[in-house]
């Protein structure tokens, strides 16, 4: 499983669910929280979404914000490239 692809495809599926110009084609350093990015509903679709893909890729329960997530300085749900980094880590059990 591809972390990266499979974050790119689940933003951009939701961007364009939502008219999004900017989020259905992400890059990186596309910010996901913010003026240009999802209101607070929407950044929970988008967790949601990934954590049924993640679920379905792995055939194991995925969460992805949890108290150390949400506790962060800095969100794992920043831009594109900080959710496919704190991805990567939940996936692979390295929960820092």
């Amino acid at each position: 499983m591809n972390v990266s692809v499979l974050v790119f495809e689940v933003v951009s599926s939701l961007g364009e669910e939502l008219g999004n110009a900017g989020l259905a084609a992400p890059t990186a350093e596309t910010r996901l929280f913010g003026a240009e990015g999802l209101d607070s509903v929407a950044l929970v679709t988008l967790i949601a979404d990934l954590e049924d893909r993640l679920a379905e890729e792995t055939g194991k329960a995925v969460i992805l914000a949890d108290e150390k997530a949400m506790s962060r300085f800095h969100s794992p749900f920043r831009t594109v490239g900080t959710l496919i980094a704190h991805v990567e880590r939940v996936v692979d059990g390295d929960r820092r």
